[in-house]
């Protein structure tokens, strides 16, 4: 059985050769692994019905040839080049290939509107942009005089797409490339060579929760550190899998392609989210990163149809469920399990967890969970489960991961130690500082929004509010900006009462806590609808359309039994008083959550003012 770890931050070792030793840049790191491993499996990808596989010497080929086409169509080092298109091999390739060139990566979420496409494609001054299909080719072609310096659109699938003088596609870029490399063959060599530790190597777009996105100038040298960072702590080696579905223009997936480079592991690459189950099964993988959002539906999924068994089965997973956590938590707070636990604890994984981890593949070593904060509830179930997610925490301004829990050293609540030469200070409000060699240059062509955030000291002030535990544990309690003040002049963090209703109710879709300057909390509520459905045909309302079913009494007892839950753990000053379930969810479509499925909260609270009124007493 386990025993406590006693170790803080100062105890942990690690190979500090990794950071001298680093690449100068991510062009010399993509050199760097195909040299040393070219035979070994790269990436993996749908194709039809089965998976292509491409090996580290035929990804650099394929790199080589596309970068050399960029720089025949007059791409310059730290020219931008935007990237529009779900998580896919070719955006893989794409990104490699930008930097190779010496430019710099544009990302663009593929559902953005097309003001925003063009706002970012002006903004950073991205001369081509590469497009995943018809859908985003009109989009560019609506704000084509939006965006004058785009020269090129390449498209990687061309299917319904009329071919101009302004489109090209992502094939006719690979042959012109390789066509100039037979004439050239140390061109993209050359520029490789001639990209170092402080040139650009990505600008990524935050989501814009407020106001217009601003541009995150991330170098070359933000990159190879979070690959050498994570390969000093030996969680992850060349003989893991990855499974990568996170959309790769956000900061939390593009990092994992940077360490997945460094330590030359397999990545089995796939956007599609209703392919995800499947998937696990097929690649098998022994890492994973997620959203919250994903664990928690898991969880739902996976409770609610035990409870619709009944009988023996549910009882088996409430007992299995039950003892899990105590395993869990006891761990977490490192504290001895005991032998009569132990027992419950074979028992619980031989009639239950051996089977739920057969579902992902059998193989996962642990999960990571970022971007927001994940129920304590649901963490502790997996980790008694033996399918332990370490929580992390980091923003696209700190290139993605700031702080980890390793596998070694896990506290639930928490998001873990710095990562190696990072460090971390609470201010004296309370807020979380950053200086480390992943923070980003700055906003760009912001010098005014750059100035609010980062100080001359190397100091980036995080937004977020937090503390340090006794074991050097890192906790965020809440965004400085949503922490509110009621009337009677109480403080209340809205993020940690939502993740807990998250666990607590496997039929919520989104939970938004409203209060500020007002006499008590509310909330609004949407409810999901793939878990919501069976619910209701349990429930008498087989037939009922979604807004008939969430405007029914039975949802709205159903969900006041829950918000009775969840107020029985609060201070009474941060209790749900009174709540609203609107009658459809929440989408990123209609700007109420962002591309990487963040609350857009002011969006959410302007939108549906008039039932947060009559909430509150006239």
């Amino acid at each position: 059985m386990s025993q406590p770890d006693p170790r803080t931050p100062a105890d942990e070792t690690f190979d500090a050769s990794v950071f001298e030793d680093r690449a100068p840049s991510v062009g010399h790191l993509l050199r760097d692994r195909i040299a040393a491993t070219p035979e070994r499996t790269a990436y993996s990808y749908p194709a039809g019905i089965a998976w292509d596989e491409l090996t580290w010497a035929q990804i650099g080929e394929k790199v080589w040839a596309l970068a050399a086409g960029l720089v025949d169509l007059g791409i310059q080092p730290e020219d931008r080049v935007a990237l529009a298109s779900s998580t896919r091999i070719d955006w893989v390739l794409g990104d490699y290939a930008i930097m190779a060139a010496g430019a710099a990566t544009t990302t663009i979420y593929p559902t953005s509107i097309s003001d925003d496409v063009a706002f970012i494609i002006d903004n950073s001054g991205s001369t081509v942009v590469i497009a995943e299909d018809a859908e985003q080719v009109a989009k560019l072609r609506e704000v084509r005089d939006a965006i004058p310096d785009v020269t090129t659109v390449v498209v990687i699938d061309p299917q319904g797409v009329d071919l101009d003088e302004w489109t090209i596609t992502f094939a006719d870029l690979e042959e012109r490339g390789a066509a100039r490399l037979a004439s050239e063959p140390g061109l993209v060599d050359a520029r490789i060579d001639g990209t170092g530790p402080g040139s650009l190597a990505t600008i990524i777009y935050t989501s814009g929760t407020t106001g217009r996105p601003k541009g995150v100038r991330l170098l070359h040298s933000a990159w190879t550190y979070q690959g050498a960072a994570t390969r000093a702590t030996g969680m992850l080696s060349a003989d893991d899998v990855h499974y990568l579905w996170l959309p790769l223009s956000h900061v939390f997936a593009k990092v994992l392609l940077l360490i997945s480079t460094d330590v030359g592991m397999h990545t089995a690459v796939d956007g599609r989210l209703d392919k995800i189950v499947e998937n696990l099964g097929e690649v098998r993988p022994t890492f994973m990163a997620a959203a919250p959002r994903i664990f928690e539906k898991v969880y739902a999924t996976i409770s609610l149809s035990m409870a619709a068994e009944g009988g023996a089965k549910a009882k088996i997973f409430d007992f299995a469920s039950g003892v899990a956590r105590d395993v869990s938590k006891a761990r977490s707070e490192d504290r001895k399990v005991g032998v009569l636990l132990g027992l419950k604890h074979t028992i619980a994984d031989k009639l239950v967890f051996a089977k739920v981890r057969e579902r992902f593949g059998g193989r996962v070593r642990f999960f990571i969970s970022g971007s927001a904060a994940l129920n304590q509830d649901v963490a502790h179930w997996f980790n008694g489960a033996g399918l332990t997610i370490l929580e992390g925490y980091g923003l696209t301004e700190t290139s993605a991961a700031a702080t980890v829990n390793r596998p070694y050293a896990l506290r639930v609540g928490s998001v873990g130690w710095p990562t190696q030469r990072t460090e971390i200070m609470v201010a004296e409000d309370g807020e979380i500082l950053i200086r480390g060699e992943h923070v980003m240059e700055g906003y760009h062509n912001n010098p005014e929004a750059t100035a609010e955030v980062l100080g001359p000291d190397g100091w980036f002030h995080s937004g977020d509010i937090g503390e340090i535990d006794e074991r050097g544990f890192i906790k965020i309690t809440d965004r400085k900006k949503d922490l509110f003040k009621t009337s009677n002049g109480k403080y209340v963090a809205p993020s940690q009462i939502e993740a807990t209703f998250k666990g607590l109710c496997p039929y919520v879709g989104q939970f938004l806590v409203h209060g500020n300057n007002r006499q008590f909390v509310t909330a609004l509520i949407t409810l999901d609808e793939e878990a919501i459905r069976p619910w209701a045909e349990a429930n008498g309302i087989p037939d009922a359309s979604y807004t008939e079913i969430v405007s029914s009494l039975q949802a709205r007892e159903m969900v006041q039994s829950y918000v009775d839950e969840l107020n029985a753990g609060l201070n009474r000053h941060e209790q749900i008083k009174k709540f609203h379930i609107l009658g459809r969810d929440l989408t990123v479509e209609d700007g109420e959550l962002t591309p990487s499925l963040k609350l857009r909260r002011k969006v959410v609270a302007d939108k549906f003012k008039g039932d947060i009124d009559e909430m509150y007493p006239s």
